[in-house]
């Protein structure tokens, strides 16, 4: 239902910007898709409580948003990544000193139902089962049955991030696909029925998602590594490896009403909304 209100609220987020781009009272937010949500959730909030004032936020990539930070054409630049070196020589060529804000944290659990014997996987084996060279339990200490694979649709940041990340071990040389065989879900809520209903299943998503109707697997980085579970502790100390920081970038130190919005997603109300739309909220001391 919530992710649902975020779609429709988006129209009036992008209307808003039409009519407020010149208006003092108003900021621009571009970039990382996989933010794009979050980054509404927590416009709707703050223009709920400042009436007066516009948040527009639209999505388009990581590089998008930090393109046009550094052309001047958005005031917050969200990015799930940071920004590279040749990034930071261009803005600074343009005048633009990119300032580096963490907001929240991004983890993946990788789930199975609990009717299924395997707890732990390295991340060579998840991209052996994801792209199809390992299609039976049994290759991996399970049931002699068939991996059923499900995944988040390809516009899905998620389905990106987990491309990127596990399938291709961020190598940006790599050609790895998901199977052919692999199901793609429209959400996260999908792939958590579908594995609560069926023994042989396996998909990922927020961590937020997982119930006691799903069996998160402890995930190692290799053969040699400690076997992390997907906990909100293991994400923010970086143990667990299917996790990521995600960022703000701005133009020097936040001012004005942009410090007023930064502030605001960092706060406890904004931090709940990360929690709300699955994200990993940033340790607080």
């Amino acid at each position: 239902m919530f992710r649902k209100w975020l779609l429709i609220s988006a129209t009036f987020l992008f209307t808003a910007s039409v009519f407020a781009a010149k208006d003092k009272n108003s900021i621009q937010i571009k970039g990382s898709d996989t933010m794009v949500n979050l980054g509404q959730a927590w416009a709707e909030k703050y223009m709920e409580k400042n009436t007066a004032e516009f948040i527009a936020v639209t999505g388009g990539g990581s590089g998008t948003g930090l393109s046009s930070l550094i052309s001047g054409t958005c005031d917050i630049a969200m990015s799930s990544r940071n920004i590279k070196e040749k990034e930071i020589a261009l803005a600074k060529q343009k005048g633009i000193n990119p300032s580096e804000i963490k907001v929240a944290l991004d983890g993946l659990a990788v789930v199975v139902n609990p009717g299924n014997p395997i707890s732990k996987l390295t991340l060579a084996q998840l991209a052996g089962i994801f792209t199809g060279r390992i299609t039976n339990w049994k290759e991996i200490g399970g049931k002699d049955e068939k991996i059923v694979l499900l995944s988040r649709e390809v516009n899905s940041g998620t389905h990106v991030y987990f491309k990127e990340h596990v399938l291709r071990k961020n190598d940006p040389n790599s050609k790895e696909e998901f199977a052919p065989s692999a199901l793609m879900l429209s959400s996260s809520q999908a792939i958590a029925d579908e594995v609560a209903g069926n023994p042989a299943a396996v998909g990922y998503y927020g961590m937020g998602y997982v119930s006691k109707k799903q069996k998160p697997l402890a995930i190692a980085k290799d053969e040699n590594s400690e076997y992390e579970a997907p906990t909100i502790e293991n994400v923010v100390n970086g143990k667990y490896p299917i996790s990521r920081p995600l960022f703000f970038y701005t133009n020097g130190a936040p001012e004005s009403l942009v410090k007023k919005f930064v502030d605001f997603t960092l706060s406890k109300e904004g931090q709940d909304i990360v929690l709300a739309t699955d994200f990993v909220p940033i340790k607080h001391e």
